[in-house]
């Protein structure tokens, strides 16, 4: 696994392009694997995630992927600095049951509703309901059981705080919006939120799963990506 730093030009017009719309920011990130065969879906191969953190007057995109990226295809203006790639191998040695972790995750906690008229209705001819709407989680204490239900799926816990709070701060984050494809019905909608704090690694192996394939829905669209540090270190988490 490889994780790019990409230090990002405001000023940039692809830039701007890219941050009004999810979908083209989604090509922008594509264009680093450019030697995907004909047919493969590309972002699911190589495992293909993204992060855009708002730092000192701009931003910094975080890409990481199973395989090492060629970013000499982003626009001349697009960075303002040479992109800066480095192999996750250490990281994912030093995994085990049993150690904690400073994380920082922008996820999209959503839970599905079905309308109950959609019950009512005839099956389809495959036999399968509609799977419902997906509606953003706001609240925070609904944010952090998302949290928490995901890191039981995925290897690991959120412990406590002296005060008996799991040790997880949720923010929310802009909104970000897409055109979807031709034919396509609606916005692309992604109602992210930013989490940090300390996680407790129970499966090593189920957790290194998540940190190569990301955590919940929206991982096409900067949502997913689990960075980690040293214990009560966040600030040097990238």
């Amino acid at each position: 696994m490889y994780l790019s730093k990409l230090t990002i030009n405001v000023y940039s017009r692809d830039f701007r392009r890219d941050h009004a719309d999810l979908r083209q920011m989604h090509r922008t990130v594509m264009s680093g694997y450019p030697n995907m065969p004909d047919g493969t879906p590309a972002r699911q191969s190589e495992s293909v995630l993204w992060r855009l953190d708002s730092v000192h007057r701009g931003f910094v995109q975080y890409v990481q992927s199973s395989s090492k990226p060629d970013w000499s295809r982003l626009p001349a203006d697009y960075l303002t600095q040479a992109a800066e790639v480095r192999s996750l191998q250490p990281l994912l040695d030093a995994i085990g049951p049993g150690r904690t972790f400073a994380f920082r995750l922008v996820g999209n906690p959503t839970r599905t509703v079905v309308r109950p008229a959609d019950h009512d209705r005839p099956l389809p001819e495959d036999g399968k309901r509609p799977r419902g709407m997906r509606i953003a989680r706001h609240k925070p204490e609904e944010q952090i059981e998302w949290l928490i239900r995901k890191g039981s799926q995925h290897g690991f816990v959120v412990p406590s705080t002296h005060t008996g709070q799991p040790d997880v701060s949720p923010s929310p984050c802009l909104t970000a919006t897409g055109q979807r494809r031709a034919g396509e019905k609606g916005p692309i909608t992604v109602a992210p939120v930013r989490f940090e704090g300390h996680l407790v690694v129970t499966d090593a192996d189920a957790f290194r799963a998540a940190l190569q394939h990301g955590i919940g829905h929206g991982k096409a669209y900067g949502c997913g990506l689990i960075s980690l540090a040293p214990r009560r270190t966040p600030d040097t988490m990238t």
